[in-house]
């Protein structure tokens, strides 16, 4: 009876080992992806009143979450019994992260002059509506970004046991969803520090010289941010394509991969932007 009780635990301990090793690889294979991630959320994240930006962050993060729960099911099933459907969501997926970083640039450049009424209109819109619609574009982004970390995760132990990529998947999805949304916390929180700071310091010494570094760095690093997740939304949908796509893998062998995919993504989002613009146009000519 004790030899089989312990029997169980050299089982479970050798399966643990595995998966700690299984872990390891994939953390480090999905790091790149996790750092467009981080770069990607926290843009989102930002740009609510202080008062709100937890409860905001923490929906995001259920968001993230549930995300996660119904794409590791699907994954290993798609994976096992039709792994070509994997590639066409990445494929689509990528299409929607274009799109999404090239919406932001062709707005900046074009769009952001608005007329007095428009300006007004904008600061009197019911702030809940915005606050949800926010919060469902970035559960909407996790949820491809979520695709790309669990299927490179699930890349790096295919040869093993369904039980280690179960467990393996499971554990990269988990430390992805804290780990980002962890360092975003503390980068939206970085002024209500500053401000504790330098009260609790009367102004006075060097934790009240860090309070006003950590608040005039907040808006700093907000805005670098903004550009470092646009470019992150283009590069990583140009990776999908350049590592999906058998075409787009080969061509241009001498061009930087990260020129390459930069390239690519910001052509399949101009395409993306085009043909969602069109179609707005014809639905409101067929309304009018």
């Amino acid at each position: 009876m004790a030899s089989g009780f312990f029997a169980i635990l050299d089982d479970i301990a050798a399966l643990m080992d595995d998966v700690a090793v299984a872990a390891k690889i994939a953390t480090k294979k999905t790091a790149g992806i996790l750092g467009d991630d981080l770069a990607v959320n926290a843009e989102k994240a930002t740009g609510f009143l202080s008062s709100r930006e937890l409860p905001v962050l923490w929906a995001i993060t259920k968001g993230s979450l549930i995300n996660k729960l119904i794409i590791i099911p699907i994954a290993l099933l798609l994976n096992l019994f039709f792994p070509v459907a994997i590639k066409f969501i990445l494929v689509l997926g990528g299409f929607y992260l274009a799109y999404e970083g090239v919406e932001k640039i062709v707005e900046y450049f074009f769009h952001s002059s608005k007329e007095a009424h428009q300006v007004t209109a904008e600061v009197k819109r019911d702030e809940k509506d915005a606050e949800k619609a926010k919060i469902k574009s970035a559960v909407a982004t996790d949820f491809i970004l979520s695709v790309e970390i669990v299927i490179i995760a699930l890349g790096t132990v295919l040869e093993e046991s369904i039980t280690i990529q179960i467990v393996t998947v499971s554990i990269v999805a988990l430390l992805a969803t804290i780990g980002v949304y962890g360092i975003v916390a503390i980068i939206v929180r970085m002024d209500d520090t500053g401000y504790k700071l330098i009260k609790r310091s009367n102004d006075k010494g060097f934790f009240s010289m860090l309070g006003h570094v950590l608040v005039k760095s907040l808006p700093l690093i907000i805005r670098i941010l903004s550009v470092v997740g646009t470019i992150a939304l283009i590069l990583v949908s140009g990776g999908i394509f350049v590592h999906n796509i058998e075409y787009f893998h080969h061509i241009f062998p001498n061009l930087s991969s990260v020129l390459k995919e930069f390239a690519l993504g910001l052509a399949a989002g101009l395409l993306a932007v085009a043909i969602v613009t069109g179609g707005k146009k014809v639905i409101s000519l067929f309304r009018s």
